[in-house]
């Protein structure tokens, strides 16, 4: 592999290292992780709340995926990752967010995926900010790595099909920019400035901004977006190594697959799919599948680089 393609790899397969660690210990308060794992959590085995097999992950990848396979060499087929989404939603996932839920079963019912989450966020009065967009994204920056504008926009259109609030589709954005600047072999150094260029939602700029210099104690993990952006850039500033970043992440509690799988896109962006453990990719579901959409996504991005 070329650096590039291991970053790459690494970037899906650590969401999903996250993910599926994280998956085991969701909801639980972080006293209560520390003291039943004072060295961190560091095995995938399955169980919690969502009974889950050895190396099984939990909505966060299989929305991710559900992106990955909605696109194309000519770039992304928004109707395809909605029918994507519908499809694994009536399939009875083990774990789905609340809002992610509701718009769903929108479009399932026919509202047009452009209209779903707009008409939640209209009928919400603290507005729809969950995580469940920064969860998902990760695939577009290797497809778009080289198209800062289709980046941004399939950013925000992926994460407005279920959540409309700018500090989602903003936060989905930020994220990913994050991202491309690490498999592009990026600094972490300037990984902040680089994931808040341009962004037009000035709390994800704070959020991600705050992130460096921050206390353990004052960094939080639950469901909200810029919670999540919060601690999974804390959890890869703070640490150095692929393996600790997550481990930091799904720590942190509560939810701990979501804050995990963002720091393992994160991670594995920086470090590469050859840092991650392999204990961990041994136990891991559809490892050879995340490789090869990585793969793909990449290989898409090279052809719309050379036109």
């Amino acid at each position: 592999m070329t650096g590039l393609d291991d970053r790459a790899a690494g970037c899906l397969l650590g969401l999903a290292c996250g993910d599926a660690l994280g998956g085991a210990v969701e909801f639980r308060d972080r006293n209560d992780l520390d003291r039943s794992f004072p060295d961190g959590i560091r095995e995938i085995v399955g169980g919690g709340p969502h009974r889950l097999e050895p190396g099984e992950y939990t909505d966060d990848t299989q929305m991710a995926l559900a992106i990955a396979r909605g696109c194309t060499r000519d770039g992304i087929d928004l109707d395809a990752v909605a029918a994507n989404l519908v499809a694994w939603y009536r399939s009875g996932p083990k774990d789905i967010g609340l809002a992610t839920d509701r718009a769903l079963e929108l479009i399932a019912q026919g509202v047009p995926w452009q209209d779903a989450g707009e008409r939640l966020q209209r009928t919400s009065v603290d507005g729809v900010a969950g995580n469940g967009t920064v969860m998902r994204c990760a695939p577009l920056a290797a497809r778009f790595r080289s198209d800062p504008e289709r980046l941004r926009w399939s950013s925000i259109e992926t994460s407005r099909m279920t959540h409309a609030d700018p500090r989602a589709t903003w936060g989905a954005v930020a994220l990913n920019q994050g991202i491309v600047h690490l498999l592009g072999g990026g600094h972490r150094d300037s990984l902040v400035d680089a994931s808040i260029e341009g962004i037009g939602e000035d709390r994800v700029v704070d959020a991600i901004r705050r992130a460096p210099d921050m206390d353990r104690a004052d960094v939080l993990s639950g469901g909200y977006v810029l919670d999540t952006l919060n601690a999974a850039y804390w959890s890869l500033l703070s640490t150095d190594s692929a393996e600790e970043t997550i481990v930091r992440a799904v720590a942190l509690g509560h939810d701990s697959d979501t804050t995990g799988a963002v720091a393992g896109a994160l991670a594995g962006a920086e470090y590469g799919a050859s840092a991650l453990p392999a204990r961990w990719l041994d136990v891991l579901h559809d490892v050879d599948e995340i490789r090869s959409l990585a793969a793909q996504l990449l290989a898409w991005d090279a052809d719309t680089e050379s036109v």
